[in-house]
């Protein structure tokens, strides 16, 4: 058995499948984005995570300078785009078709999005945590 947040979860022990036609929601990090679970974090005990991240309004503001406790966080664009700034001061668009690694602990702020987006994350390991934190020397909330 799996322990999150969320749930216990069972672990697999062969194939596990997520169907678009029964998608399974779970309450994630912002609450104007949907999470679908593809329950990868239970079937691998726990060393990853998968979700379909997406919504139909878009990013009203910045989320806020943030990092997240984990080895590092992988998003690939399944449709729209969503900016981010680094604290190097990197700025970033990542659109339909792109993919972006940000290493656990790398602070950042998704500063805005498409009206609607789609994307895939995957988290190592599943249980990701996320802190907020201030913003770099010189950089703006």
């Amino acid at each position: 058995m799996v322990q999150t947040a969320e749930t216990t979860v069972a672990v697999a022990t062969g194939p596990t499948v997520s169907m678009k036609s029964e998608p399974q929601y779970i309450t994630g990090r912002r609450a104007f984005f949907k999470y679908r679970e593809l329950g990868v974090a239970g079937a691998s005990d726990g060393k990853f995570h998968a979700q379909i991240t997406s919504t139909t309004q878009g990013m009203s503001e910045p989320t806020g300078w943030h990092y997240h406790v984990c080895d590092g966080q992988f998003v690939f664009m399944l449709s729209g785009w969503v900016d981010l700034v680094f604290e190097n001061g990197d700025k970033v668009r990542v659109g339909e078709g792109d993919s972006i690694y940000i290493p656990g602990g790398l602070r950042h702020n998704e500063t805005a999005t498409s009206k609607t987006f789609e994307l895939l994350e995957v988290t190592v390991p599943a249980d990701m945590g996320t802190t907020s934190c201030e913003p770099p020397v010189g950089m703006a909330e």
